[in-house]
């Protein structure tokens, strides 16, 4: 099963997590529309990366003769359904500049959970999921 799709996403994920960091760092009132921008372009880039998941590579993972990877693909799902809620609430709340504006360290608080969430659970797919799908 080719999954670079998947990979690259994940990279664009975790390239927009650290420079919604350095942002932050360099001042989330000062970079409120960066910021603001940023997570607006990541919201699509998961958005699609949950869809394509749901819609064919877990359908796929079921479909296979590996009953181990089959629910490790079902726990990964349901564990995301969590995760995805969280962040689409993190999305919502931080997409305009001037929620930014109002509540810098509001921002910080929520980004510092919910993006630890989502970077972590990328992590885990990098290197235990990933690996097991490509060795197919």
């Amino acid at each position: 099963m080719n999954i670079e799709k998947f990979k690259h996403q994940h990279a664009s994920i975790l390239g927009s997590i650290d420079a919604l960091r350095q942002l932050a760092r360099a001042g989330v009132a000062q970079h409120a529309s960066d910021i603001a921008a940023h997570i607006v372009a990541m919201s699509s880039t998961i958005k699609l990366h949950l869809a394509v998941e749901d819609q064919a590579l877990y359908p796929a993972l079921q479909r296979e003769r590996d009953t181990e990877l089959a629910r490790m693909g079902q726990r990964y799902q349901q564990e995301m359904g969590a995760i995805a809620k969280a962040y689409e609430g993190f999305s919502r709340r931080w997409n305009q500049a001037n929620k930014l504006e109002a509540d810098a360290e509001g921002f910080r608080r929520d980004a510092n959970q919910v993006l630890r969430m989502v970077y972590e659970r990328m992590q885990r797919e990098n290197h235990d999921f990933y690996p097991r799908i490509e060795a197919l």
